[in-house]
C-alpha cells in the first residue's frame, strides 16, 4: 500500500473536515477512489493533510484547473503525487 498509488497530496485540511467531507468534495472533479487520512494515535485528531486516489488522469487535471480549493474556510495546498511507472526501473547487472 504505497503512497505513490495516490495521485494528489492536499495539506492544510481543517482539523473539523472528515475524510466523508473531503470525498465528497473532491467528487466534483471526477470519481474518487480512495481518500486517506491519516489520525495521530495520541491525540485522536487526523494530522492536516490526506491523500485522494481518483479513477481517471482527467479527473486529477480537472482538480488542478481550479486556482485554489476552499473547505471550511481554509484554503488547501495540494500537490500532484508523480505517477511511478514500471518502465522507469533500470535493471543494473
Amino acid at each position: 500500500r504505497s503512497r505513490r498509488f495516490f495521485d494528489i497530496f492536499v495539506a492544510e485540511v481543517p482539523w473539523t473536515v472528515s475524510s466523508k467531507e473531503l470525498k465528497e468534495y473532491f467528487s466534483q472533479f471526477g470519481t474518487v477512489q480512495r481518500c486517506q487520512l491519516p489520525f495521530d494515535k495520541n491525540t485522536g485528531f487526523h494530522r492536516r493533510y490526506c491523500w485522494i486516489k481518483f479513477s481517471t488522469p482527467q479527473d486529477v487535471q480537472n482538480v488542478f484547473q481550479k486556482d485554489f480549493h476552499i473547505l471550511e474556510g481554509a484554503k488547501l495546498a495540494l500537490r500532484q503525487q508523480p505517477r511511478r511507472r514500471r518502465s522507469q526501473r533500470t535493471n543494473q547487472s
